[in-house]
């Protein structure tokens, strides 16, 4: 679903719910992938990392909501989503303390800075593997359009 600027999907109330997320979650897919693009394109800061990992955040729990509506293929995809989530929460853990402990002797933040990048590269490979490319963009998109259903139990 296009996300409105405070992270309000549109809805069309005349629609069911597969109806909605066939039409509505591929154009989510794009811009997911986009703003992925745009971050390995230019060189990562703790806030643009930051910034991705709450898009990232944002986009799994939205795919989350419309679980039922898919079969397991939505599952492996959201467990991409997770891997992603977890290094870039791994980052933004490491970069807070570095923040807290700005004044602390040189040796523990070395250590930080070091685990940043170790996992900023770690990112990268993920993001590689999973999602850098039109196919894999394909991957996620036609499955969204095709393959919602009338979630199980519902009249």
């Amino acid at each position: 679903m296009k996300m409105a600027r405070r992270g309000r999907p549109f809805w069309d109330r005349t629609k069911s719910a597969e109806e909605n997320a066939s039409r509505k979650l591929p154009a989510l897919v794009g811009s997911y992938f986009r703003a992925g693009q745009a971050l390995f394109a230019a060189k990562a800061t703790a806030r643009s990392l930051h910034k991705f990992r709450l898009e990232t955040k944002r986009f799994r729990y939205t795919l989350e909501l419309f679980q039922p509506c898919y079969g397991p293929g939505l599952e492996e995809r959201l467990q991409l989503l997770r891997n992603i989530q977890d290094v870039l929460g791994e980052i933004n853990d490491c970069a807070t303390t570095h923040k807290l402990l700005e004044a602390q002797p040189a040796g523990f933040t070395k250590f930080l800075e070091r685990r940043m990048a170790l996992k900023t590269r770690q990112l990268r490979r993920c993001w590689q593997e999973a999602f850098d490319g039109a196919e894999c963009e394909r991957w996620w998109t036609n499955y969204l359009a095709r393959f919602a259903r009338k979630p199980k139990g519902t009249a």
